[in-house]
């Protein structure tokens, strides 16, 4: 099956041939703990679920932060195919320029265990909203600096009273929520 893979070290973009097998996405990022990503039109990708708390590198692909390597891999309905994207079109759409609240944010987030895309409830009014961190990341981004200083500042404190940081995320997330009106 053709894949496209991205090393996020060395910022290569290469075409593989791999054999789909129970373990291959396991073997690739020789981890059990992987993420499922389906952002890109027809396509799977996956990352190493532990590349925040190992300080990989951060990239963009569109609008979609990754960390670490991913693997990509066509999907037709429920059925794994080959990649279809052209690699000039993929490498567009990369972005290796992260700016310094996501760095400063993720430095600190390795320390935890806290997972980029597994998503948690807020409330809008009567409605439920599914977010995650990735979410909350963009938000407070797009933030003035005092707020990212808030945030960052917030974040520290829990970390350094080995608080939950999810429990700070979903706080966060909500005040962002509740922001927006």
């Amino acid at each position: 099956m053709l894949a496209l893979s991205i090393n996020s070290s060395t910022k290569e973009l290469e075409e593989i041939d791999i054999e789909m097998k129970a373990n291959t996405v396991y073997s690739f990022f020789n981890s059990i703990l992987i993420d499922e990503i389906q952002t890109l039109s027809n396509h799977l990708i996956f990352t190493d679920a532990n590349a925040l708390s190992e300080s990989k590198s951060a990239f963009f692909l569109g609008e979609q932060l990754i960390l670490g390597d991913a693997l990509i891999i066509g999907q037709n309905g429920l059925e794994e195919v080959d990649a279809t994207i052209p690699q000039d079109t993929l490498k567009e759409l990369i972005n290796y320029d992260i700016p310094k609240f996501y760095q400063d944010t993720l430095a600190l987030l390795s320390k935890s265990d806290v997972n980029l895309y597994r998503n948690f409830e807020v409330t809008k009014g009567a409605e439920k909203l599914s977010l995650n961190l990735e979410w909350v990341l963009y938000t407070f981004n797009i933030a003035d600096d005092r707020t990212k200083e808030y945030f960052l500042n917030e974040l520290q404190k829990v970390l350094d009273t080995k608080e939950s940081v999810e429990e700070y995320i979903k706080k966060m997330a909500q005040l962002a929520i509740n922001a927006g009106g």
